[in-house]
Order: structure tokens, then C-alpha cells, then sequence
């Protein structure tokens, strides 16, 4: 299952990789590659894009099947900086491009009108087939396309069934993006709940995996569940044998009613409510 954005088709089921280091990133990135995964997300901030690129670039797969995402942490969104990030994360990552450039969290003392520019010209340059924005308000995506007027083609934020992102999706679908949900599981909150238990148990799943299915079933959804263990990387990836009805994806969806936001750090937005 693929996402078509701004003329490119996004796997809608990717891997997260934050908090792997070291020859476990490379072991299940790998693994992951393996096993169909085609979407990898890392960021320079995760540390780990060497390994990355390691595991992507000995991978049978070649790299034109592989969607990479990265991103560039706040404290480097100057003009300047983010050319030389971008730079810096392809040579980690052993490539002359990444496929979505993002960035990571919006500066509070850097503006968009001096960042989106930089990534403007990454992408211009072919070292980023798109660009996006990760951790972005409506307001703020507003600004960036509306007065700044960049094609950016995604946003990456927190999206689980136990919380609604219903402004942002809305806004995300009116500019032709996609919006990317990390935290798919919830941490793995998802797993008490009833209502995904009993749906699962009808379609031999388990709750996350419901989850999963309830995420990229929605239009222009994609779901970067992270995981370091090989059986549950898998396991998520097993959602595409079956479908959820209207009636069970309305159902799943009231429970986002408990706007369970699990990441609300300090170098967030005001974040739009429910």
C-alpha cells in the first residue's frame, strides 16, 4: 500500500528507528529490508544515519526501492546549517539524496522565511526528492505553505487511536501532503484497550496491529511504528491481509476522544485541540 504525494508513492508502512545504535540499527534495519519493509525514518538527531546507510546500502534491495527519510534538528535551521546538514546526512547515509528531507521541530529563534529557502534549494539541488516538516500546528504549516509558499509534501507528528490529530489531517489533505504518525501504538497503550483487542481477535490481530491498519487505512496516512526487536518489526508488518469495516474504523475512532498525547516537550508548538 502506497501513498501518492506530490507526484512520488510513499510506502505507507515505514520503520522507525530512533533510539537504535550501533550494529542493532544495522541488524534490524536489515532485518526489516528483508522482510518487505521500504520505508526507513531516522534523523540526524537520532544518530544513527551511518548505520542506516550501512544497512541500505549491503541490502539485496536496491536503493531506488527505498524510501529514507531525515531530518534536521532546530538548533541547525539556518540557511547555512541546513545545507551543510543536509550534506553531512548524505554522506552518513552513503547517497546522493534522501527521499523526504524534514524539519525535525520548528525553530524559536530561527523563521521559517530563513529555513524553508535552505530546503527549497536541498530539493532543488537533488538532494532531497521532497521536503516537509515534522511537529508542525496548523498555524505554522500554514505559514509555510500559504505566506511562504513551499511545496512541502508532509508532516510528521503524533498519531495514535487514542488521540485525535483530526485539524492537522484536514490541513494536511487540503495541501495535497501526507502526514506521517510516529507513537503509532501509543507506546504500546493500545494493547489494553478493548475495543482494539475484540477487533482484533475478529480478524486474528492483535491490537497493535489494528491500530496500524486504522492508521493507514485513513487517506494519506502513513505509520512509522519503531521497534529493536525482529518478531514485532514482523508483526507490523502483517496489516496488509485484511481491512477494517466503516463500522470498526468508527469505532476505533471514538476513542480518540481521550487525546492521549504522549510527546509534549518544551520544543513544541501551541498544539492544535481536538
Amino acid at each position: 500500500m502506497k501513498i501518492n504525494v506530490k507526484g512520488f508513492e510513499v510506502p505507507a508502512l515505514g520503520l522507525g528507528t530512533y533510539s537504535l545504535r550501533g550494529s542493532r540499527a544495522v541488524e534490524i534495519v536489515t532485518a526489516a529490508l528483508d522482510m518487505g519493509y521500504r520505508h526507513i525514518d531516522t534523523a540526524r538527531m537520532y544518530g544513527n544515519e551511518r548505520e542506516v546507510g550501512q544497512a541500505v546500502h549491503h541490502s539485496t534491495v536496491d536503493r531506488s526501492d527505498v524510501f529514507i527519510t531525515t531530518k534536521i534538528w532546530p538548533d541547525d535551521l539556518a540557511y547555512s546549517n541546513v545545507l551543510s546538514c543536509a550534506d553531512d546526512s548524505l554522506r552518513n547515509l552513503n547517497t546522493d539524496y534522501v527521499d523526504l528531507l524534514l524539519v525535525h521541530w520548528p525553530s524559536k529563534s530561527i523563521p521559517l522565511s530563513e529555513t524553508l529557502p535552505a530546503f527549497e534549494q536541498v530539493r532543488k539541488a537533488g538532494k532531497a526528492r521532497l521536503i516537509g516538516v515534522s511537529n508542525f500546528n496548523t498555524a505554522m504549516m500554514a505559514e509555510a505553505v500559504e505566506q511562504h509558499g513551499v511545496d512541502i509534501a508532509c508532516n510528521q507528528v503524533e498519531y495514535h487511536p487514542l488521540m485525535s490529530q483530526r485539524r492537522v489531517l484536514d490541513r494536511v489533505r487540503d495541501y495535497g501532503m501526507m502526514l506521517t504518525a510516529y507513537k503509532p501504538i501509543a507506546e504500546g497503550q493500545v494493547l489494553q484497550e478493548p475495543i482494539l483487542n475484540r477487533i482484533g481477535d475478529q480478524h486474528g490481530k492483535t491490537a497493535a496491529q489494528v491500530s496500524l491498519r486504522w492508521l493507514i487505512q485513513q487517506q494519506a496516512v502513513a505509520a512509522i511504528p519503531k521497534t529493536g526487536n525482529v518478531d514485532r518489526c514482523r508483526e507490523n508488518l502483517e496489516i496488509f491481509d485484511f481491512s477494517l469495516t466503516t463500522e470498526e474504523m468508527d469505532e476505533i475512532s471514538t476513542l480518540q476522544a481521550r487525546n492521549l498525547r504522549l510527546l509534549d516537550v518544551s520544543l513544541g508548538p501551541v498544539w492544535d485541540q481536538p
